[in-house]
């Protein structure tokens, strides 16, 4: 009776691994069916150059179906291939954009005279026609330019006025302004004494002039005071000149900075297009 007793229950046990073995493998088979589904996904998006849905759906896979090696492996694969397609579909987008802003600059500079002193600069700067430098040193001004590799800059012209300035602020008959910050003596800014006049002229480059600019080209049909400070503060009202010329200037520094940041952003598209041809003919190899 015993023995019959253990045979049955040793049956029993037999039947119960058969199930469990039965529902892995099924699972196991789902899962791979699932799996496949979702590099099918990836693959359709690829076709359809919808980059982000395929890498999401490969990612997928890794994530969900940890077991399922040919499936991760083949997305592996996929993946190259969509970040391939994606660099080639990004460098032709960027060549267009490249093109766009070649003829904008194009146009731009003709509004301005390029300077560059060959014995002492390496790069030289666009100076606005409409205030050449020439022909502001005897006006009290403020005048701006570009270097060639688009950084803004502005010049603060003061001419038989002792200030020792070293600061500006634009504002509008509304009370909004913007104020640069204060700058340091260097050798772009002088203080010319001469037997009749003073003449201070102060340059803010770069992030110096802390938006002024900017306030400028936003506000350029609205009377905009300049304020020197200095020990004491002297102010005048900016010419439409003078105001047309800082907003060329910063439509200017903008497309340059654009067209450089464009060239960048090809630059780094090409190198990793030429990684993955690399690394894939690595591995067909």
């Amino acid at each position: 009776m015993k023995m019959i007793f253990n045979i049955s229950r040793y049956k029993q046990c037999c039947q119960l691994v058969l199930i469990v073995i039965m529902l892995i493998t099924a699972s196991c088979n789902s899962n791979k069916k699932r799996a496949k589904d979702y590099l099918n996904i990836a693959e359709e998006a690829l076709k359809e150059n919808n980059f982000e849905v395929a890498k999401s759906n490969i990612d997928s896979i890794k994530i969900l179906f940890p077991k399922s090696f040919d499936e991760i492996k083949a997305g592996f694969d996929l993946m190259q291939r969509v970040r391939k397609a994606e660099n080639i579909r990004n460098i032709a987008y960027i060549d267009s954009m490249i093109d766009v802003t070649i003829l904008k600059l194009r146009e731009q500079r003709g509004n301005f005279d390029f300077v560059r002193d060959e014995n002492y600069q390496e790069f030289g700067n666009y100076i606005p026609k409409l205030t050449p430098s020439s022909a502001t040193l005897e006006q009290n001004t403020l005048r701006s330019g570009v270097s060639e590799k688009g950084i803004l800059y502005l010049e603060s012209v003061l001419s038989g006025i002792n200030l020792n300035h070293n600061k500006i602020k634009a504002s509008i008959p509304d009370g909004s302004y913007a104020e640069s910050f204060a700058v340091t003596a260097d050798g772009l800014n002088y203080k010319i004494k001469t037997l009749n006049k003073t003449y201070e002229i102060v340059r803010f480059f770069g992030n110096d002039e802390n938006g002024v600019a900017e306030f400028i080209y936003t506000f350029e049909d609205s009377p905009i005071t300049i304020n020197f400070i200095g020990r004491r503060s002297y102010s005048k009202t900016l010419s439409r000149n003078e105001k047309r010329a800082i907003a060329q200037s910063y439509e200017l520094s903008n497309s340059i900075l654009e067209f450089e940041n464009l060239k960048f952003e090809k630059g780094k598209s090409e190198a990793l297009l030429r990684y993955l041809e690399k690394d894939n003919n690595t591995a067909d190899n």
